[in-house]
């Protein structure tokens, strides 16, 4: 897997959507989080309904896209612990600074040019001008699988 880093130049209200993306992001996974604590025989599957019963439940939650939402539940940890992988995973703690939130195959749009990635759920975030020193146009848009927006001291 190959990763490339982008900064997305946009306005501020623009950078405020997506801080509040991040926002719900960690919402979900609390939520996902306590509903695995406390309850035994918590299925990986489970968690991902229940990402839909957040969605229902809280409107703030529904703008999110589904996919991402999915995403910020804690199933790849699940699996890992299942599957008995090595290395050290460490016990899930709450997450007081979260700092990303992860956009599978919907939610995301790039121009036909590549410089642009336009978020299309309901947070209202909008187009974004990619900053960079690669060029996304060698690479065909069923390549490109995932995009993770991170929230840095520098910019996102």
């Amino acid at each position: 897997m190959m990763i490339l880093e982008f900064k997305l130049a946009g306005a501020t209200a623009q950078y405020a959507a997506l801080d509040e993306a991040i926002k719900v992001t960690q919402f979900i996974r609390n939520k996902c989080l306590r509903k695995w604590i406390d309850g035994r025989g918590v299925k990986p599957y489970d968690l991902n309904r229940y990402c839909a019963v957040l969605a229902d439940e809280y409107a703030f939650a529904r703008t999110l896209n589904s996919q991402a939402r999915q995403a910020a539940a804690i199933t790849r940890f699940y699996k890992n612990c299942r599957e008995h992988r090595p290395g050290t995973k460490g016990y899930l703690r709450f997450q007081k600074d979260g700092r990303s939130v992860e956009y599978k195959q919907t939610g995301w749009k790039l121009d036909a040019d590549r410089k642009r990635l336009t978020l299309t759920d309901g947070i209202g975030a909008g187009t974004f001008r990619l900053k960079g020193t690669r060029d996304l146009l060698g690479y065909a848009l069923e390549q490109i699988k995932r995009v993770r927006i991170l929230k840095r001291a520098d910019g996102h």
